[in-house]
């Protein structure tokens, strides 16, 4: 049997087995080395990558803004420490549970609980955001009874800070977390859930120069989520910090001028509201830029609470609206200068010339009675500008034209916005046509239209700003002004506005503005003694209440250039001759500090007559009478 051909059957089945067990071996020890060779060298730190991510937890670090300076180096935003406190990732339930337990030791309500938890429903991956703005005493308790909040971490951040507070707030803005509208918008494409960014004003603005890139730092935690420690800075990605922003503003100027609104409240008896800007006609700096009433900027840091936001926005006063550069007013007599520059560079009068129509309280033009606020006779363009005479500037606006008047004002850059580095800014409405008029009112305009506007009234609506800015070209010899600019920046600023005057013509328009803040002018108790100082007052018709004053004034040493165009409007202020001394005291508080000059705070002959000091030696208060403008025989009319 032994050798029998189902013996060597056997022998060889077995054989074949035996190699395809071991070729099968191979095999398998093969894979496993091979699988032992990736895990342990090719893939290493990959594998040691999830599994350090299994324990490791990645929290975003905020970079610190850039600090914002005024001209003088003084800072106007900077970076503080801040507290923010967070807890790991869970169930909804056990969130629920630890932020109740932090309650009492964090002093918040129900409602913050909530919008904690909205957070966490936005970016469940991370650390939920329990406060922003932990206090320092809360801080305290809480790392000295770490063990009891095993989950809970407390993060230092740079919190930001406005030390002019509310004087800056329509300036700077704030910053917030940003909204899910936000990131769906193209300049956001590249910023996260939970990224803070400016939400108005300069910080908005200039989110991009002043925000900087975050960072990320790593929490070890263990099996159960808890919190075993904080891995050293250097295993992140350290945040790369905003840059500076260096103003032209001045900031003791800012806040003079808030302390100048908070004077013409106590002068009217009541709350007050209105916008006041001036600029550096050399190189358009805005120097200040200030609406009133306002609001606390450091309130919206670390996140406003929802009781204090719905105080501001539904504040009748609405202290959230920039008055300044956002909102529009009938500009009223203000406008004569740009009309005034218009009619010069157009040749349709000459400095000298008396208009053929006396003004005798008023005068008639297709079929249209346009009254004047006083009798003020013949009068050239001069005395027009000094007595703000209404029916002067009737005529030169019918000398020019209803048509040719929109279509030059818009070349001279009277529409539009000033190009105010600001995304507040509003632009004024100047029309471009008769047929702008019509589609804007209803109606074809008649050529008697052009009294309203000439005198700025009607359809034309101007900033504060817009009427500084308008005013800069008087204030230069080239009749040019620049983009008016808060941020000091390589970015070119463009000419807005080339009223093509000579320097000649420019000069007669500054003799009637030196006329209307002198004896018998419509400002003459805003005289500002020791300075080239000149204005023009403005009272804007309001069918909802009191007129609004207007006053823009000019200020420069008595030997030199002007150095500072300011507009100020306060809304119901009755006229532009009861506003325009705290448009002279800005100008005398700049001019003072600029020139290295004792600071004189009731310099303006208005200041001096409501305190009952005397303008100047040898003049006493009752003396004042005679500085005041004649208004003929309608007495008691106001000077616009």
């Amino acid at each position: 049997m032994y050798g029998s051909p189902r013996v060597e059957q056997t022998r060889g089945w077995r054989a074949s087995r035996g190699r395809l067990a071991r070729v099968a071996l191979v095999v398998v020890l093969s894979g496993l080395l091979s699988a032992l060779y990736i895990l342990q060298v090719e893939a290493a730190d990959e594998y040691a990558l999830v599994a350090r991510q299994n324990r490791l937890r990645p929290v975003p670090v905020r970079a610190p803004r850039g600090t914002i300076y005024d001209r003088h180096g003084q800072v106007v935003a900077e970076n503080v420490v801040g507290y923010e406190v967070q807890i790991m990732p869970a169930s909804e339930d056990s969130i629920r549970a630890r932020i109740a337990r932090l309650a009492p030791v964090l002093q918040i309500d129900s409602l913050a609980a909530e919008i904690a938890l909205r957070r966490w429903r936005r970016q469940q991956h991370l650390p939920v955001t329990v406060t922003r703005d932990a206090a320092p005493a809360a801080v305290v308790r809480l790392q000295e009874r770490r063990h009891q909040y095993p989950e809970v971490m407390v993060n230092e951040y740079p919190k930001r800070q406005y030390s002019a507070g509310a004087a800056v707030s329509n300036i700077v803005g704030y910053v917030a977390e940003i909204s899910e509208g936000e990131l769906a918008t193209e300049r956001f494409q590249r910023y996260e859930q939970g990224r803070w960014i400016g939400k108005t004003g300069l910080e908005r603005e200039y989110e991009e120069h002043l925000g900087g890139e975050p960072g990320v730092r790593y929490l070890e935690i263990d099996a159960r989520g808890r919190i075993e420690s904080l891995q050293p800075e250097e295993l992140g990605i350290p945040p790369i910090p905003g840059r500076d922003l260096h103003l032209h503003l001045d900031l003791d100027l800012q806040r003079f001028v808030a302390e100048l609104f908070r004077d013409a409240e106590t002068y009217f008896g009541h709350p007050v509201r209105g916008g006041f800007a001036a600029i550096d006609p050399q190189n358009g700096g805005v120097l200040a830029l200030y609406s009133h009433p306002t609001y606390d900027p450091n309130l919206f840091v670390g996140g406003i609470d929802q009781e204090t936001f719905d105080r501001l926005n539904q504040d009748p006063a609405k202290p959230l609206l920039e008055r300044a550069s956002g909102t529009r007013q009938p500009p009223a007599s203000t406008f004569k200068l740009p009309l005034s520059a218009m009619a010069l560079n157009l040749g349709v009068i000459t400095p000298d010339e008396y208009m053929p129509i006396a003004c005798s309280g008023g005068m008639s033009y297709q079929n249209r009675y346009a009254r004047c606020w006083g009798v003020h006779g013949r009068q050239n363009l001069r005395l027009g500008i000094k007595n703000s005479c209404d029916v002067y500037f009737y005529q030169v606006g019918i000398r020019i034209g209803l048509r040719r008047f929109l279509e030059t004002g818009t070349a001279m850059g009277f529409g539009g916005r000033t190009g105010l580095d600001l995304p507040t800014e509003t632009a004024s409405i100047f029309p471009e046509s008769p047929e702008e008029m019509e589609r804007r009112l209803g109606y074809r305009p008649p050529e008697n239209e052009i009294m309203s506007l000439s005198i700025g009234q009607g359809l034309v609506t101007m900033s504060p700003l817009k009427i500084a800015q308008l005013l800069v070209p008087l204030s230069r010899a080239d009749g040019k002004a620049y983009a008016p600019r808060l941020a000091k920046t390589d970015r070119p600023q463009p000419i807005v506005n080339d009223f093509n005057i000579g320097k000649d013509q420019i000069d007669v328009l500054r003799e009637g503005m030196r006329m209307v803040t002198s004896p018998g002018g419509t400002a003459a108790l805003t005289q500002l003694l020791g300075w080239d100082f000149m204005g023009k007052t403005g009272t804007a018709q309001n069918p909802h209440g009191d007129d609004h004053g207007w006053f823009v004034g000019i200020g420069g040493p008595t030997d030199g250039p002007p150095e500072i165009v300011a507009t100020i409007l306060i809304e119901q202020g009755l006229h532009g001759s009861d506003v325009s001394g705290w448009v002279g005291n800005a100008v005398n508080f700049y001019l003072s500090r600029q020139h290295g000059k004792e600071f004189v705070r009731y310099a303006t002959l208005r200041e001096r007559y409501r305190r009952g000091l005397a303008a100047w030696p040898g003049l006493a208060p009752t003396q004042y009478d005679n500085l005041l403008p004649d208004r003929g025989p309608r007495a008691g009319a106001a000077p616009r």
